[in-house]
């Protein structure tokens, strides 16, 4: 009875001890992943990494994680030259292929949501026009100053912000924002001064961890919102 119970013990302090050095090796893992990510996407905000599944070292002793969930705040998007931020980027990692040293990995599908607040739309279209919610799905209201004939003409349109086609026919996508209709109060030229204020596209996809592309997008209140997905994407590393 003395010997049965000196196994268990010694196998009860076994496994807490597997499960310890699992725990910390998850953890350290997981900070390591974030701030690779960190670096990688030149984060304004915060990143944090969560690795599903257990145990963990026998994921990473085989090189491929379950699921890996990712949260970024602050995502400095750059395509093109102009930065758009998200406030938010959600992401969920499935079928996580590690790299030979640990840096990154390659998911063989991901899928997430990101948000665009109206600040930062509006310091997106670069055009000194301001942006807000525009009452309804997909539609954002546009306000900017326009110069007619010498004089200072505020003027505040409903818009509505669409997911196109980049024009490079590489199969990517824009955000495109588009007055539904500007008055020109019978002044020539004055539609097209407006337009050029308040009428903008921004390329996303360009910014984003490569294989991850935007799928659909809404407005409401809070911002933009976002819908995310693809297949061979890299999580962090080359």
């Amino acid at each position: 009875m003395r010997f049965l119970r000196a196994i268990v013990i010694i196998g009860v302090v076994l496994g807490a001890l597997f499960v310890g050095a699992d725990r910390w090796a998850v953890s350290y893992a997981e900070n390591r992943l974030a701030e690779r990510i960190q670096a990688r996407q030149g984060l304004a905000g915060t990143s944090e990494v969560e690795i599903d599944g257990f145990p963990f070292l026998t994921q990473a002793l085989s090189h491929d994680l379950d699921r890996v969930d990712l949260r970024l705040r602050g995502v400095d998007l750059a395509a093109e030259g102009r930065k758009t931020r998200l406030s938010e980027l959600d992401a969920t990692f499935r079928g996580v292929k590690l790299n030979g040293d640990y840096s990154g990995g390659t998911a063989e599908r991901a899928e997430g949501t990101g948000l665009i607040t109206y600040a930062d739309l509006t310091a997106a279209s670069q055009t000194g026009a301001a942006l807000s919610y525009g009452g309804a799905p997909n539609k954002v209201r546009v306000t900017a100053a326009v110069d007619v004939l010498g004089k200072s003409l505020t003027r505040s349109v409903v818009s509505t912000i669409t997911l196109e086609d980049a024009k490079d026919g590489k199969g990517g996508k824009i955000v495109r924002v588009r007055a539904d209709e500007v008055p020109g109060e019978g002044i020539p030229g004055v539609e097209k001064l407006v337009r050029k204020k308040t009428d903008f596209e921004r390329d996303l996809d360009g910014g984003l961890p490569a294989g991850l592309h935007l799928s659909a997008l809404t407005s409401d209140e809070a911002g933009v919102h976002l819908t995310l997905g693809g297949e061979d994407v890299v999580l962090a590393g080359s």
